[in-house]
């Protein structure tokens, strides 16, 4: 009878633990991969340290935040991470609503192959497609500035460059007021599809009636679109924009390899993500780096909170 029992016990044990020890795993991994790094880089934006195992930690308090704060390399980088934010964003999600209106249409053939294609440049490899962007936009000899070259031997393109004072071949990646475009192409380029998806998949949500009571009623295509479209896809579209907001406060990938690590010309490509790699791994100044890193995540908590309070979804579709 005691073998019985303690069999009985070591049998519940198991089946009350045998859960737990097979989901550790992931527990596991977030403590050490996620948890931990948030923390201890916390516990760094308050101390200085160069990085170095055996160096010593030398607590100073917010002094790491009050030197990013008076750094004007600090707002360089901010307003160029903004603009290039804004920049890059409003056209990907213009053209992703676009596309997903053309591939939602019921006529339209061969969903699946223009839907791969176009989700196709979010899968591929940043930095090869940066290189052959840095070759695109190439001075003299890019392929963009051999377009612009060849058509501005037409008249009426020569007026129009006149007008626009531009005279091909551009220095694209080295001129402050054409790197941030330039830059921007890219990242429209490689997220447009990502957004499309996004979209495409909340116009298939869309109750098919609201719109077959619409055109009973009368109402025109703008009507119908203001009305009961954007209403409908608010969510989607406060999801999409504020994933924008995350992602481009923390473009790091594409102006490191088309413009190189200073940010080009006048540090007009130089952005947040950029300033914080060269403050921790070039400087070695891994406290500020850390504080850095926090002060980013502020920023990204209140744009995001702003977007969701200007895009914020009302109950129903008026």
């Amino acid at each position: 009878m005691v073998e019985l029992s303690f069999g009985n016990k070591v049998d519940r044990f198991i089946r009350r633990k045998a859960p737990y020890l097979f989901i550790s795993p992931f527990f596991v991994f977030f403590l050490v991969f996620g948890a931990f790094p948030i923390f201890f880089a916390l516990y760094l934006s308050f101390h200085d340290w160069n990085g170095i195992a055996n160096s010593p930690m030398v607590y100073i308090g917010w002094e790491n935040y009050w030197y990013t704060l008076t750094d004007p390399l600090f707002w360089q980088a901010l307003k160029n991470t903004i603009i290039l934010t804004i920049e890059s964003s409003v056209p990907q999600h213009v053209l992703g609503l676009f596309f997903a209106f053309i591939i939602n249409l019921g006529f339209v053939k061969f969903k699946s192959f223009f839907k791969t294609t176009l989700f196709l440049p979010y899968i591929t490899s940043t930095v090869a497609v940066s290189m052959v962007f840095a070759i695109l936009f190439g001075y003299p000899y890019g392929f963009l500035n051999y377009l612009l070259v060849s058509v501005n031997k037409l008249p009426f393109f020569q007026t129009v460059f006149n007008w626009l004072r531009l005279d091909p071949p551009l220095k694209w990646l080295g001129s402050t007021s054409l790197m941030l475009p330039a830059i921007s192409t890219q990242i429209i380029w490689r997220w447009t599809g990502w957004n499309t998806i996004l979209y495409l998949a909340g116009l298939q949500t869309i109750p098919q009636e609201l719109y077959e009571a619409a055109r009973v009623d009368g109402a025109k295509w703008y009507q119908v679109f203001f009305k009961i479209t954007l209403p409908s896809l608010r969510p989607v579209i406060q999801f999409a924009v504020t994933m924008s907001i995350i992602g481009g406060l923390q473009i790091f990938n594409e102006p490191f390899i088309m413009v190189g690590k200073d940010g080009g010309t006048g540090r007009a490509g130089y952005t947040l993500a950029m300033y914080l790699y060269q403050t921790g791994f070039e400087w070695g100044y891994f406290g500020s780096a850390a504080a850095i890193s926090y002060l980013v995540f502020v920023l990204i908590f209140i744009f995001s909170f702003l977007s969701r309070k200007l895009l914020r979804s009302d109950e129903g579709v008026s």
